[in-house]
C-alpha cells in the first residue's frame, strides 16, 4: 500500500547582504569625503590666486584717464606692454640671467647631491645642513649682506684686495651687477635644488647598486649609469621652479638698487617695473597688463621645458 506525500512547499530564499537594500539617507559616499577634504585647498586657490589673477586681468582691460574716468580699452594695454623699450630690455635681462645661472645652480646643486649620496663624506648631515641654511636666510637680508660684501668703498671684498694689492672688479658696475645678483641667488637656492635632488636619489632601489658592482661597475659608472636617469624628473621639477623664480626676480635688485641707484633702475626686472608702474606711476591697469604677459611668458617657457622632458622620459 503506497502512500503519498504532499508536496514540498518550497520555502523562499532568505535574501543575501548583497542583494538587500542600503539605506542612503543620512550617509555619506566615498566620493564626498574627496570633495570634503578638497574644499580648504579649493578656497585658499580662490581666494590667495585665482580671484587676484581674475582682477587683476580685468583691471588690464581699463584705462584711467583724466577725462572719462576709467574707461573700456580693450587690449590696448597688452598692446603698449608688448612694444615697451623698458619691458623688454627688463624681460631680456632676466632672459639672460636664465641661460647663465640656474645652469650653474642646478649643476652644483646636482654635485652636492651625488657627493651626499656617495657615502664618501664623513660628516654629510654637517655639509647638508651647511649647504641648505642659506636659503633659510631671508631674500632681503641676503642681498643686504651681499651687498656690503661687494662695497666699493667699505665691502669686504674691496678691503682684501687692497690689503694683497690686488685689483678687485667693481661687482656693483653695470658690467657685474647681473653676476653679482645671480651669485646671490645661487648661494640662496643650491641647498633647496641640493635637497630636492638628493631626496630623489634615496629613492633608488639598492639592488640597482648591487647589481652594478657586481658587474665590476665603480663609482662613477654607477653615477652615469643610475643617479643621473633616475634625477631627470627631479632636475625637470627643479628647472620648472628656478625657471618661475627667476621670471619673478624681485627682491635682491630691489634691495640693490640702494646700493647702486646709477646701475639699477626701476625697469631692472619685469616685475620691479610692475611694481613701480603701480605704486610709485600710479598706472595701475597698465602695471596689471605687464604682470599678465609676464605671467604669459613664465607659463610658456615653464611648460616648454617640461613637455620636453616629458618627450624625453617617454622616448626612453
Amino acid at each position: 500500500m503506497s502512500t503519498t506525500h504532499p508536496p514540498a512547499q518550497s520555502t523562499p530564499a532568505r535574501p543575501t547582504s548583497r542583494s538587500r537594500p542600503v539605506p542612503r539617507s543620512g550617509r555619506i559616499g566615498h566620493g564626498s569625503f574627496g570633495y570634503v577634504f578638497f574644499a580648504p585647498f579649493l578656497v585658499v586657490f580662490v581666494i590667495g590666486i585665482a580671484a587676484p589673477l581674475g582682477y587683476a586681468a580685468y583691471l588690464s582691460f581699463f584705462q584711467d584717464r583724466l577725462v572719462g574716468g576709467n574707461v573700456f580699452v580693450g587690449f590696448d594695454n597688452y598692446t603698449r606692454a608688448l612694444g615697451d623699450e623698458l619691458f623688454r630690455a627688463g624681460l631680456w635681462r632676466v632672459t639672460l640671467f636664465l641661460l647663465v645661472q640656474v645652469p650653474v645652480m642646478l649643476a652644483l646643486a646636482l654635485l652636492a647631491a651625488l657627493a651626499i649620496d656617495s657615502g664618501r663624506l664623513r660628516w654629510p648631515a654637517l655639509f647638508r645642513i651647511g649647504i641648505f641654511v642659506p636659503y633659510a636666510v631671508p631674500a632681503v637680508v641676503a642681498s643686504l649682506m651681499w651687498g656690503y660684501l661687494y662695497g666699493d668703498r667699505f665691502g669686504l671684498i674691496r678691503q682684501i684686495g687692497d690689503a694683497l694689492h690686488v685689483d678687485v672688479p667693481r661687482l656693483l658696475s653695470e658690467s657685474w651687477m647681473l653676476a653679482s645678483i645671480g651669485n646671490v641667488v645661487t648661494w640662496e637656492f643650491v641647498g633647496y635644488n641640493m635637497l630636492i635632488l638628493y631626496a630623489a636619489l634615496r629613492t633608488v632601489p639598492q639592488e640597482l647598486y648591487e647589481a652594478a658592482e657586481v658587474d665590476g661597475a665603480g663609482e662613477l659608472r654607477k653615477a652615469w649609469s643610475i643617479k643621473l636617469p633616475a634625477l631627470r624628473p627631479a632636475l625637470a621639477l627643479a628647472t620648472v621652479f628656478s625657471i618661475i623664480g627667476t621670471f619673478q626676480l624681485f627682491n635682491e635688485p630691489n634691495v640693490m638698487q640702494s646700493l647702486a641707484p646709477d646701475v639699477i633702475s626701476t625697469s631692472y626686472t619685469p616685475n620691479m617695473y610692475a611694481f613701480n608702474l603701480a605704486f610709485n606711476g600710479q598706472q595701475f591697469n597698465y602695471s596689471a597688463a605687464v604682470a599678465v604677459v609676464l605671467g604669459g611668458v613664465t607659463a610658456v617657457v615653464a611648460y616648454a621645458v617640461q613637455a620636453r622632458s616629458m618627450r624625453k622620459e617617454q622616448s626612453l
